[in-house]
Order: structure tokens, then C-alpha cells, then sequence
């Protein structure tokens, strides 16, 4: 991806809301949180006309510019509003130590007219996988929680570089869900359950749930995530909020707790399409270009293609219930209304490489888990992180079992000649599975349902997450990306929108168009739970 067009592509996303109507910024304002917490923290020093569930990072950068706002202002805001409104929900681990002091140098970079790009100033969470020098990185283990890592991941340097304020660590599920055979998303031994803020006994589904729920109930303007299957696009389509899974190896995974370098990234989730397109530029190393977005140059302006013409293949995936399938079917015949052309297909190769990824991860996550926690305190090897989880009973308390951790042991090395006919066969497929279907229909994207209805989380049970449609652009290395679709009730669906490899300037700038359109973003209520699905109770 040239530096041109990412420099093109977060202009047009991120001064377009400052000028066409019903974009994200200017949604109606949201619903208070049924506690009676606003969006707005009382006591805090944001301006009436901020509201912090649908403000985007232009219209604060633009705030910020004329001076009736500060980065302190916005950062204060963000922690009285964690501190209000997630003991609820347990999404957010640590708060920097540094933040204050971050937003404070901001403040005065601001000042001087010295902004270091469009994340100057702006509260950022990070998912517990992603190393930071200054707080604990423990991926959800006890294992990991004594001395923090000697350095920040790369993705961390670039964003302190680029003026972030990072807010703090987000929970997470457990070792990224790959512990146990059946796992239980968003719980951790370190910092226990995080609950979906639309009903709180529902679960907020994959590993990046506490970045995701963050987000929901508008804790940090931005968080990042990371995927090796669906675990950005499942949490941001359940959570009611945008994710972006990059192509493989357009964000830098070094410092990043791995699965798989076959398959691992990270990625901006966010409240809205322009302020992940942003946080993408930064992370990809374009945030050079997003001088032009803070300093407000015009010239610079093109607004996202709309959908008139753009033709979209519809994955319906009728597997996950009779409820999605019907949002499906209305979301269809909306992108329609707005001009664009929606042919249903079914990608092929998919019982393939249900049936081989599985395996290739197991055989990847023992070498790379390896290579990680030889930087760390701790437990040196997978073996020894067995022997500790065996000798910790907390690490018990919702699941006990480490089957996946085993079985990773046993794996074949990745220097076996099977292993390396089947990730080479994975790779072929899953590329293909998407290549031909484009190909095929002459598309601009495929689109499937990100998730089904929250279920219920029960640690006994374990996860209710057969969820396919994640799997082509994860096993690829392909960009996807979930907007909101609606809901079934009172719970989120996402759109999951994928493209060809290296294509995510086109498909964010198509996902801004299909957000503007479908406009299906609300507040969490904070409900305690529903009898069924659209009953409150």
C-alpha cells in the first residue's frame, strides 16, 4: 500500500464527517447508561457539545486546535468515566501510571502548534497481549504477572511516537482463548470476566472482549486488538462497535503475544469507521500523512466513495439463526436502496480448512510461545507454562483445562514436512476461497454476518462460538473489517466486510460508506439480562 493513498484515505474518512450529514459524528445523541452515568462525565472539563460516545477523533483534534479542549481535559474524562462505569462491566486491567503526564506533554505540543499527527492527544487502550515497559503484560496468566516486559511492542512506540496517550491495559480473554478446549471469551485468571455493557450476564465474545467493551461504553477513544481467527471482527460485531483486522504484516507483531506469526496481528477497534482508518495509518507507520488531518488542509479532501455501483457479496451463513439471517436480509435490501449491487455467495474450500487450521496453529503457537516467553519472567517454555497452570489453582476458577496447551506440546514442529504441506495448503485455499469469489462476481468486497446474538456466559459450558465467517481473511491474511448491522433484540450484529490482500484502504473506505448507510449504532443500556433475546428483564 503506497504512503499516498493512506494518506488520501484518512483525509477523506476523517474530515468527511466534519461536512456531510449523517455520518458517525453527527448521530443523534446517545441514551444515557441506564445507572444514569452520561457520556459526559459530570465534574469533567469537556464542552457541552462533546459527547464522548459519538465525538470523532477529527472533531476533537478540531477542538483541540481552536483550544476548548485539552488532551488532560479528554483524558480526565475518559478515567472519571472508568471509574463510573467499569465496575460493571470489568473491561479495563490497568490504568497507566503516566497517563496524566502524557496528556500533560500533549497539552503543550498543542500549544505550541507542534502536533505530532491526528492520535496526538488522544486516550488509547491496549489489549493485555501487547507489551508496555511501565504496566504488567500478562496475556491474562498469572504466569506473567510479576515484573513487566524490558520494552514496549513496536505498535506501542509508534503510537507514543505519534503522541498517543496510552490509557491503559485492556482484560482479555486468557492466553487469546488457546488454553483450554473450551474456553469461556472475556475471562481471565488475572482480571476475571468482562461483561458485554448491552447485557451484562452476555458474553463479549473472542479474545480482544475488554478492548471491545471498553469501547461500547465510550472508556478510550480508540483500543487495539488483536486476531489470529475473528478475535478483532467477533468482539467489535458483538460489542456494537468497528474492528479492523489489518492484511497480515501491515502492523508490527514484535512485543505482541503470539498464536501464530502465520496468522496473528493487530488491529484499531473504535467507535466509528474514521477514527480505526486513523489509528491504521499510525499503526502502519502513515501517520506522517495524518499531519494534514490535524492541521485541517483542504485541499486534501475527498469524501468516501459511496455505495452506488459497488457490488458486495452477501455469505449469509444461515447457521447462526433465523434472527441474523432476517438482519441479513434487511441489511441487504438497505445497501441496495443506496445503489449498491448484492449477489449472495458461499466461498468454497471452507470444510478444508476447518479441517487443517486447527492443526497448523498448534504446531505454530508451540514454536512462537516458545520465542516469547524466553524474553520474560517466568515460565520459560510451553512445558513450563503446563507445569505452572497444573500448580495454581486460581488459574482454575472459571476453566481448568489446558488441553490446548497439550496438545501444542505434542504438535509436530514447524520444520515437519506435513505441517509445512498444510499451512501451504491453507494458504492456497483460504487466498482462493476469496480471490475466486471476488473474481467470480467482479467484486468489491464479500460481507457476512461478524457474529450471532451474544449468548449467555457460563464458565461450565464454555463458549456458544462456532462463527465461520471470520476464518477465510484470518487463514489468508486478508483485511476484514465488522461494522454494526443492528441488533437481534437487544443485542449487536456486525457486518464483516473482507477484501483481497492489501485492499484496506478500499475497505475501510467502503465499510465508512456501509456505516453512514446502516447507521445501526446505539448505546449499551447496561441491562442485567434478557429472558430471551428481545426481553428485558
Amino acid at each position: 500500500m503506497k504512503k499516498r493513498s493512506f494518506a488520501a484515505l484518512t483525509a477523506a474518512l476523517a474530515l468527511a464527517p466534519l461536512l456531510a450529514a449523517g455520518v458517525p459524528g453527527q448521530r443523534a445523541m446517545a441514551a444515557e447508561p441506564s445507572d444514569g452515568a452520561s457520556s459526559s462525565p459530570a465534574g469533567s472539563a469537556l464542552p457541552r457539545a462533546v459527547d464522548l460516545d459519538t465525538v470523532t477523533i477529527p472533531e476533537l483534534q478540531a477542538l483541540m486546535k481552536r483550544g476548548s479542549l485539552t488532551p488532560s481535559d479528554l483524558t480526565r474524562a475518559y478515567l472519571q468515566r472508568i471509574e463510573a462505569i467499569d465496575p460493571k462491566l470489568n473491561a479495563v486491567l490497568h490504568i497507566s501510571p503516566t497517563a496524566l503526564s502524557q496528556a500533560a506533554a500533549s497539552d503543550a505540543r498543542h500549544r505550541r502548534g507542534s502536533v505530532r499527527g491526528p492520535l496526538d492527544g488522544i486516550p488509547v487502550l491496549l489489549k493485555d497481549n501487547v507489551n508496555t515497559f511501565d504496566m504488567p503484560t500478562t496475556a491474562g496468566s498469572l504466569a506473567l504477572a510479576g515484573s513487566p516486559p524490558d520494552t514496549d511492542a513496536e505498535l506501542v512506540g509508534t503510537l507514543r511516537a505519534a503522541g498517543a496517550v496510552i490509557l491503559g491495559k485492556a482484560n482479555m480473554s486468557e492466553w487469546a482463548n488457546f488454553r483450554a478446549a473450551k474456553p469461556t471469551s472475556g475471562w481471565s485468571a488475572v482480571g476475571g470476566q468482562t461483561h458485554n455493557p448491552y447485557v451484562l450476564d452476555r458474553n463479549p465474545c473472542g479474545s480482544s472482549s475488554g478492548s471491545a467493551a471498553a469501547l461500547a461504553a465510550s472508556l478510550a477513544q480508540v483500543a487495539i486488538g488483536t486476531e489470529t481467527d475473528g478475535s478483532i471482527v467477533c468482539p467489535a460485531g458483538m460489542n456494537g462497535v468497528v474492528g479492523h483486522k489489518p492484511s497480515l504484516g501491515l502492523v508490527s507483531q514484535s512485543g505482541v503475544v503470539p498464536i501464530s506469526a502465520e496468522q496473528d496481528t493487530a488491529g484499531p477497534m473504535a467507535r466509528n469507521v474514521t477514527d480505526a482508518a486513523i489509528t491504521l495509518a499510525v499503526l502502519s507507520g502513515h501517520h506522517a500523512a495524518g499531519v494534514e488531518i490535524a492541521s485541517g488542509r483542504t485541499e486534501a479532501i475527498t469524501r468516501p466513495g459511496g455505495l452506488r455501483g459497488k457490488r458486495i457479496g452477501l455469505w449469509r451463513l444461515p447457521s447462526l439463526g433465523a434472527e441474523v439471517d432476517a438482519l441479513m436480509t434487511r441489511t441487504a435490501a438497505r445497501l441496495r436502496a443506496a445503489g449498491a449491487r448484492i449477489v449472495e455467495v458461499t466461498p468454497p474450500y471452507q470444510g478444508r480448512l476447518a479441517e487443517l487450521e486447527f492443526p497448523a496453529l498448534l504446531s505454530e503457537f508451540r514454536r512462537d510461545i516458545d520465542s516469547y516467553l524466553a524474553s520474560r519472567t517466568g515460565p520459560r517454555d510451553l512445558a513450563g507454562l503446563i507445569d505452572f497452570n497444573r500448580t495454581h489453582p486460581a488459574e482454575h476458577t472459571c476453566f481448568a483445562g489446558q488441553e490446548l496447551f497439550e496438545l501444542a506440546l505434542a504438535a509436530p514442529p514447524t520444520t515437519d514436512p506435513g505441517y509445512r504441506a498444510m499451512r501451504a495448503e491453507l494458504k492456497d485455499l483460504s487466498r482462493r476461497s476469496i480471490d475466486e469469489t471476488m473474481a467470480a462476481h467482479d467484486l468489491d468486497a464479500i460481507a457476512a454476518p461478524a457474529n450471532p446474538p451474544a449468548w449467555t456466559t457460563d464458565c461450565a459450558r464454555g463458549d456458544n462460538d462456532v462463527i465461520p465467517s471470520s476464518t477465510p481473511a484470518a487463514v489468508a491474511g486478508y483485511p476484514s473489517l465488522s461494522v454494526p448491522a443492528g441488533f437481534v433484540g437487544e443485542l449487536p450484529v456486525g457486518l464483516l466486510l473482507m477484501a483481497g490482500d492489501r485492499q484496506d484502504a478500499e475497505l475501510l473506505s467502503l465499510g465508512a460508506a456501509v456505516e453512514r448507510r446502516l447507521d445501526a449504532w446505539r448505546a449499551p443500556r447496561y441491562l442485567r439480562s434478557v429472558t430471551s433475546v428481545g426481553t428485558v428483564d
